[in-house]
Parts: structure tokens; sequence; C-alpha cells
């Protein structure tokens, strides 16, 4: 088992997740693989299952009764990371969305650069997005406008699902309390950790669109995470974000680093 796991939700990818995988396990860094699968009809954890008398202990596999959203199939495997001790905790598509080699490079931003999530972003350097129809570029582009302008997060890509978080942060945040499902969820973690205090990247990387499967965006998820923003910052106000300490023989170490 390496310090390093790689969450990828699943449902109808049985295009993409053997070849994925695959892919992740030729890498020249060791990284573990968690699929958690929504019980995909067309037999992707079928698949997975049959891949992990090849791959072992390396391969993960979590199975779900249903499509019970992408923000608590990422909360389901950060509890599993955290519970199997895992250093470094990804978050992946399964659609080659993300090219895998990128997976060095946010982890070597919080590994060797010190920061506490690493962001693989769209916008941080411009636009860099293939093979999408200009609308969805816009809206995605927009949305993120819109949320930094909104809550202040200083972050380009608010939106994007590609990340590596240390351990420490997953284990700060209560996770319980993480309320949206799309992508505002991917919003509201950001925000909560930045809030939080802890050290935050964007690395760059080019976004390509899928080339098999359907996508599983919907105007449903745009709108969450359009009204979500509103009422995340909101409960802000409300909110205490306690700087992250650790008591040692009776005495706080506060050990908060500025975002």
């Amino acid at each position: 088992m390496s310090n390093c796991i790689v969450i990828i939700p699943t449902y109808n990818e049985i295009e993409n997740i053997e070849a994925l995988i695959r892919r992740i396990f030729t890498l020249p860094r060791a990284f573990d693989v968690l699929i958690i699968d929504d019980n995909s009809p067309d037999g992707t954890a079928a698949k997975v299952q049959e891949l992990q008398a090849e791959f072992g202990t390396r391969l993960h596999l979590l199975e779900r009764s249903g499509k019970l959203g992408l923000g608590t199939a990422y909360i389901l495997g950060f509890k599993y990371a955290i519970e199997h001790q895992f250093e470094y905790i990804f978050e992946m598509d399964a659609d080659f969305s993300h090219n895998p080699m990128d997976l060095i490079r946010l982890h070597d931003a919080c590994a060797s650069e010190g920061y506490d999530l690493a962001i693989g972003s769209r916008y941080v350097k411009g636009v860099n997005v293939v093979n999408w129809p200009m609308s969805r570029v816009l809206m995605s582009y927009f949305a993120s406008h819109y949320v930094r302008f909104i809550t202040g997060l200083p972050i380009h890509d608010s939106t994007a699902g590609f990340k590596c978080y240390r351990r420490k942060v997953l284990e700060s945040i209560n996770l319980d309390k993480i309320r949206f499902v799309g992508y505002a969820f991917q919003i509201e973690m950001k925000f909560t950790t930045w809030k939080w205090g802890f050290r935050i990247k964007e690395v760059p990387i080019i976004f390509t669109e899928r080339d098999k499967g359907e996508s599983k965006m919907s105007r449903h998820i745009f709108r969450e995470a359009v009204i979500g923003v509103i009422q995340m910052k909101l409960k802000s106000f409300f909110r205490k974000y306690q700087p992250e300490q650790k008591k040692i023989k009776g005495k706080d170490k506060n050990k908060s680093i500025p975002a």
C-alpha cells in the first residue's frame, strides 16, 4: 500500500475504467486507487473486481446501492482514506478528462512544496479546455468568477474536480456537514479548506472532454451551484472556522497557516 490514494466515483464507466486504472498503475510514483461505484448497470464494478485479482490490495472498491450523488461518493472515499491512513488523497474523474500524469504534479505541490490542497486548474493560466462547446466553457469559466465575487475565494477554478488533499485537511473539516452533491460540493470543499486557513495551490492542467461514455453534467447540478454559493456564503457568517490545533500536554499548539 502506498501513502497516496486516488478516489474515482463511477457510474456507467465500463468504456474507460480499465484503461484508466492501468494507466495510473504504470505511473512512476505509486498510487492506490479507490473506485466508488453507484450500482452501474453496465458492469463497471464487475470489471473492477476482475482487475482486483491482478492488482491486489492497491485497487479498492466500494459499491453503493444507486446514484447517490458525487459529493456523497467523495465523502465516503475521504472517510475510507482517513481510516486507512493515506497521507495524500486525490479526487479524479473516470473519463480521462484528467490526465493521470498530472497526479504526480498535484502530489509534488503538497509533498514537496508544502501545500495542503493542490487543485488541477483549467483557468489559472488562461482557458485550458479541449473539446468543450463554447457554451459550456463560458458557463464553467464565469461560474468560477461568480464564486470569487460572492465568496471572496481566491481560486480561479472553483468547480475543479481534480485535486490532492493532505489528510490533515480532511481530518480537520467536519465532513458530515458538507451538504452539496454536485458542482457546489467542489466549491464548498474549497471554500471550507480556505476558511480553515490551509494553504492552497492551483496547478495548471489541460482538461480534455471525454471520448467515451456520457457526461454526467446537468442543468440541475449547475443551478445547485448558483444558489448554493449564496447559501454557503450566508451560513459562513454564522459559522466559526477554527484554525488547525493540536493539544500537547495541556497546551494548544496552533499550527494554522494563512492561505
